[in-house]
């Protein structure tokens, strides 16, 4: 599951709120084991991807690199070209 987390550091245009909160929620349901919790559950699952998103916004508006920026859509195709190469 958390192989579907992506890389959100250093493109342009830099990562948006969804991305953040869609890593926070990937990382959470892994570490938990839900994919969506139960009712007993939901509030705490909750607090815990609103405070991962958190953590993650601070952490990527911290980090500071000399590498130019990378481009989304040519990281995309170089991704779709390696899955081409090891899938077929």
């Amino acid at each position: 599951m958390c192989r579907n987390i992506k890389t959100l550091f250093n493109f342009e245009p830099p990562a948006t709120e969804d991305e953040i909160h869609a890593s926070a929620l990937q990382f959470v349901r892994k570490l938990s084991g839900f994919n969506k919790p139960s009712q007993a559950n939901e509030a705490a699952f909750d607090r815990a991807v609103a405070e991962v998103s958190d953590a993650a916004r601070k952490l990527l508006t911290s980090l500071h690199t000399h590498a130019p920026a990378r481009d989304r859509e040519i990281e995309a195709e170089r991704a779709k070209e390696r899955s081409r190469l090891r899938f077929g």
